[in-house]
């Protein structure tokens, strides 16, 4: 557990500047953990759970969180919920489907599988939508093999039996169980337009090639970094706590966690940075295969603390708000990069005078994307050089279609100067 952890904390220092000591205890006895970490809380503005299993995690978690005055989160279960809803929120976009409609069926009952339901349900779902799975079938109302108090508050009332039942039919299957969980079959089974999310590591419960080989329409994810839609925790728990820790909250409640999840989604839908696109050697824009932001996103740390710190002030759970939000968002801009406190003054006076930038190369899919988001973030007015099909051509071959409306085009051929 050691190397575990170690690793850990170096994460929440690399991508969230906080500050994190790794402590492992030697014991398996969950009132021996209640005990160690309520006597050490004081010391920590927040404590990160890992590495425990179900159900000794959810018993340790909600005897913490009575007990302690400060955020108790434990990342298995909540991190990879928070990822998941982001990626869905997004997937159900594409297929153009509702949260409230989709009939959602899960496969592991474990930590995170209950985490990942609970927080879909708390956004939305239908619970009487959902179906849960463990490695004895169906979770039916009435079954008493292999149950729990937690298992038991998500049994379903239905006549399906065993997964193939389930899935007939779904719009949605999340997977936090083992390797070779779905078969194909399944798959041609579930309705058009099918989300999976394989998210059993180090093997999903189906790859991508086994489930697009019989549903070319799916969008599928998986816990791997070598496929497209990675569910990976990392974008989730160093930011949450940076913004928890930052309004010095009492809690990381539901509210919070789902701001950060629609905080995710809508970051997957906005352009992509030139520096990410090079980092994984493909060029990224929202659709199938980009669901879920990148996790060296560099945007990640003013997007995600703020929403999460929002929703904690909203809530009543901060300790200490945070007056004026803007001037948090630029400080955590400035906080991973050093040169951000220079660039945000040459915005500043550029947003002051509104001046009109002209892009000459209309052909580049670079210099339009940066047209465009010379408008978004409020510099003033873009012209760019070039032939109007052209430039609406790669803007919507960029994932951009929509910036043409917000800049002008002037095709050099036909003018002779800007009025």
């Amino acid at each position: 557990s050691k190397p575990v952890m170690e690793g850990k904390a170096v994460l929440f220092k690399r991508f969230a500047d906080v500050n994190a000591v790794d402590i492992e205890l030697d014991t398996e006895d969950p009132d021996e953990i209640i005990n160690a970490v309520k006597l050490m809380a004081p010391s920590f503005g927040g404590i990160n759970l890992e590495d425990i299993k179900a159900p000794e995690c959810f018993i340790i978690e909600s005897r913490l969180k009575e007990i302690c005055d400060i955020p108790v989160f434990h990342d298995d279960q909540h991190g990879t919920a928070v990822i998941c809803a982001a990626g869905l929120l997004n997937a159900l976009e594409i297929s153009g489907k509702k949260i409230e409609d989709v009939r959602i069926v899960l496969n592991g009952a474990g930590a995170a599988g209950i985490a990942c339901l609970e927080l879909i349900k708390a956004m939305g779902a239908t619970p009487d939508n959902c179906m849960m799975c463990d490695t004895k079938g169906v979770i039916w109302r009435g079954r008493t093999e292999g149950m729990n108090q937690w298992k038991s508050a998500h049994a379903a009332e239905t006549d399906a039996r065993t997964l193939a039942d389930a899935v007939r039919g779904a719009d949605v299957f999340l997977g936090v169980s083992a390797k070779g969980a779905l078969t194909p079959d399944m798959v041609a089974t579930m309705a058009p337009n099918p989300v999976i999310f394989a998210m059993a590591n180090p093997d999903p419960e189906i790859t991508p090639e086994e489930a697009h080989a019989v549903r070319p329409d799916a969008i599928v994810a998986t816990g791997r970094s070598d496929y497209p839609n990675q569910v990976n925790n990392v974008l989730c728990f160093p930011y949450l706590f940076r913004g928890a820790l930052d309004i010095q909250a009492r809690a990381i409640n539901d509210e919070m966690k789902i701001a950060c999840a629609h905080a995710l989604a809508r970051l997957a839908r906005e352009d992509v940075p030139d520096e990410v696109a090079l980092a994984y050697g493909r060029k990224l824009s929202f659709g199938r295969d980009y669901i879920i932001p990148a996790p060296f996103d560099p945007r990640l740390i003013h997007v995600l603390p703020p929403a999460v710190a929002r929703a904690g002030m909203a809530t009543g759970v901060a300790r200490r708000p945070i007056a004026d939000l803007e001037a948090y968002t630029l400080s955590l801009k400035a906080r991973m990069d050093p040169t951000a406190t220079i660039l945000q003054k040459i915005q500043g006076r550029a947003r002051q005078a509104q001046a009109r930038m002209i892009f000459a190369e209309g052909d580049d899919p670079r210099v339009l994307r940066a047209a465009v988001q010379w408008v978004r973030t409020g510099m003033g007015q873009s012209i760019v050089v070039g032939r109007e099909a052209d430039v609406r051509e790669k803007l919507e071959t960029a994932g951009s279609g929509d910036g043409y409306d917000e800049i002008q085009v002037v095709n050099a051929a036909n003018t002779r100067q800007i009025e």
